[in-house]
Parts: structure tokens; sequence; C-alpha cells
């Protein structure tokens, strides 16, 4: 076994016991030896993402799409922390590119409608999550508890949607 490959297992074995800070130390290893390494890049993205580090996780899966730019992982997080910083429109981007390779993709759709309805295009954003409730049912108890929707939730189209 590779010094890489004891370093991911030990990052796997640090996160599974919620173990996160000790979990990053070991990507940093290996993106010290190994800078395009892409498991390491995504399993740091998604760390510092988990810590509300949304500007490094960006950078960070950027790095993964500079090899990769059909990463449609690294796509939806990078949309996701865009998302949450407030830049709705680049999130939007991230997942336009993720629909554009995979049109039915239940994640971009639900984070597309969301980042859209956050933006002020709240009509688009419900079209769309009802496009996506006619694929998948279950997205129905998701939007109903969503803190992306707590302004919409009074409005008579959200309500048809989600009933």
């Amino acid at each position: 076994m590779s010094e890489i490959e004891k370093l991911l297992e030990e990052g796997q074995r640090s996160l599974n016991i919620d173990k996160p800070k000790e979990a990053i130390s070991f990507y940093k290893k290996i993106l010290d030896e190994k800078p395009s390494h892409l498991e390491a890049l995504m399993k740091k993205g998604n760390i510092l993402g988990r810590f509300g580090r949304f500007d490094e996780a960006i950078i960070t899966y950027q790095k993964i799409l500079l090899q990769e730019k059909e990463n449609l992982l690294a796509l939806l997080n990078k949309g996701l922390c865009h998302h949450n910083i407030g830049q709705y429109d680049v999130a939007i981007e991230c997942f336009d590119i993720v629909l554009k390779i995979k049109p039915q993709n239940k994640t971009a759709l639900y984070n597309k409608s969301s980042s859209m309805i956050k933006s002020g295009n709240v009509n688009g954003g419900l079209e769309l999550l009802s496009k996506l409730i006619q694929l998948d049912s279950s997205y129905k108890e998701q939007a109903k508890c969503d803190i992306d929707f707590v302004d919409i939730k009074v409005l008579n189209e959200f309500k048809e949607i989600t009933s």
C-alpha cells in the first residue's frame, strides 16, 4: 500500500469517527505531495464546506474542475458553496452545467430552484421545483422543511406544489 493510500485510509477513518479536523490534515499531506489528487481535493472541499469555509471550498472544487471540467460532484458542491454565500447567479451557473450533462439530475434541479428563488426569480424557481416534484414526489417534504423556502411558504403557488 502506497503512502497516499495509507493517508486516504486514515483520513476516511477520521471522518468515520467524526473527526473532520484530523481528517483534513491527512488530505493536506496528500495534497502537499500530489496537489492534483482528486479524491483528496474532494474530501478537503467537503470538510471546508462543512465548516462554513465556503470560499476555500470553492477554490478546492475549482482545482478539481480544472482537471475534470464535467465532474458533477465538484460542480454541485461548488454551486452549493456559492449559494451559501449568497452568490446565487454563480450557483445557478454551476447547476446549469450539471443539467447540460445530466438533465434529470435531481440534486441540481432542486438546488437550482432554491437559488432561483433566493435570487428573486420566485416564479422560475417554483416552476423548476414543480417539475422536480413531478419527477420525484419526495421533494415535496424536503421543500416544506427547507429554510431557503421559508419566505415563500405562504404563497399559494408553493402550497399547491408541495401539497
